[in-house]
């Protein structure tokens, strides 16, 4: 197995719903953003031998295979192919687990992992018509073998499990309010953010020019007070629901790309490796509480590396629901002075298909910025999945 750097990664600022992305084409957005990360590099694309994206809401601009749409939309050389996956909110850190076991494997030299999701424009549930004329995912046998379950149910029943209060969550939550805006505020986001020119429309969505965006949009001033007071998730449910827009993931837009090579090719190209990939895994889980993936990815990739959560220097768990975070920290003992430190998708936003490779930029880079070894990407995914991805910081690489 030959051994697989990261020579960089990047992503756009995350949009809030409606926001600055909101206009954005799916196929443009995830275009700039694997523009930027090959002309950063000095890269053309013909290098390149194979692009995996994910995407979780393939429907309308973002169906017929974004990712090969976006490269060509961005005049990419139409040689390199490139596919689309979806494992759920797990989409880009699948591509990524993918594109590592090509490299690994021999098949490429050099492949990008991405992903993309507007969910302003392509919302939850647009893939699954109301009427049921297109039938229920997981209806048929699968009600037979499995309770069909939504994410909001098993967010609620994570947090039961694990004697998780509403307290508990709310605090969680303003915490990753507070360390994001902390981390706008050091300028420890600026480097990994390509710059992203989207349409402004005024007040009668009319089309009047662009505007650049660099900035997540999702951070809001927060105290407990104000989360206590938000509308639950699930109202009427019993016992009472524990969630609210205050402790769950924003929806949101973005893009994201992390570029990967043998080691011996970016020596060949010149190329400086920022970090090598240990491990990845994808495992199934619990369908019905449907988000405790972390729980069995963490387990697997730690006893596959000979790591020990000791030697983990960076977390980076999507805050799909405070829930799946606190339960997680619980089963490990985690040291949250390491996870989730710049703040996470509760106050960064959660554009489903792209957050994979997300997390995987902000781990990076927050390996170089307080110089650890260890990064841990893990994530849950709807159906019953968990991702899990360990990098290793270089020590040639910049600090």
């Amino acid at each position: 197995m030959r051994e697989v750097v990261i020579v960089d990664a990047v992503r756009s600022a995350v949009g809030k719903r409606n926001g600055g992305l909101a206009r954005k084409h799916s196929n443009e957005l995830l275009g700039d953003v694997l523009a930027a990360l090959l002309q950063r590099n000095g890269l053309t694309g013909a290098e390149v031998d194979h692009v995996v994206g994910g995407c979780v809401l393939q429907l309308g601009m973002q169906a017929a295979n974004v990712t090969r749409n976006a490269w060509l939309t961005a005049g990419l050389p139409l040689e390199v192919p490139a596919v689309t996956v979806n494992a759920q909110c797990g989409s880009s850190q699948e591509a990524h687990l993918v594109a590592q076991a090509m490299i690994a494997g021999g098949l490429a030299d050099v492949a990008i992992a991405c992903g993309v999701e507007t969910m302003s424009r392509i919302p939850l549930g647009s893939t699954i018509p109301a009427d049921g004329s297109y039938g229920d995912p997981r209806g048929g046998r699968y009600a037979e073998v499995y309770e069909p379950t939504i994410q909001f149910e098993g967010a609620d029943r994570i947090a039961e499990r694990w004697g998780l209060s509403r307290r508990e969550l709310d605090e969680f939550a303003k915490n990753s309010q507070d360390r994001a805006a902390l981390a706008w505020e050091r300028d420890r986001f600026g480097s990994q953010i390509v710059p992203v020119d989207a349409p402004v429309a005024d007040a009668n969505g009319e089309i009047v020019g662009t505007a650049t965006i660099t900035r997540d949009e999702g951070l809001r001033p927060t105290t407990l007070e104000g989360l206590a007071g938000l509308r639950l998730n699930q109202p009427g449910r019993t016992p009472a629901s524990l969630h609210t827009a205050g402790n769950s993931s924003q929806i949101s837009d973005g893009a994201s790309a992390v570029l990967l090579m043998s080691r011996e090719k970016a020596d060949l190209l010149g190329l400086r490796p920022r970090a090598r990939v240990v491990d990845s895994v994808l495992v199934g889980s619990d369908p019905v509480l449907m988000l405790t993936g972390p729980i069995p990815a963490t387990a697997k990739i730690l006893a596959r590396t000979g790591l020990a959560m000791s030697d983990i220097d960076v977390v980076e768990i999507n805050e799909a629901f405070a829930s799946v975070a606190c339960a997680w920290a619980k089963e490990y003992g985690a040291d949250m002075d390491r996870v989730n430190v710049n703040g996470g998708a509760i106050a960064l936003g959660h554009p489903l298909g792209a957050t994979g490779t997300v997390l995987i930029t902000k781990a990076l880079y927050e390996l170089e910025r307080t110089g650890g070894r260890h990064g841990l990407i893990t994530m849950c995914c709807g159906g019953g999945l968990g991702t899990g991805t360990i990098l290793e910081r270089l020590p040639e690489a910049r600090p």
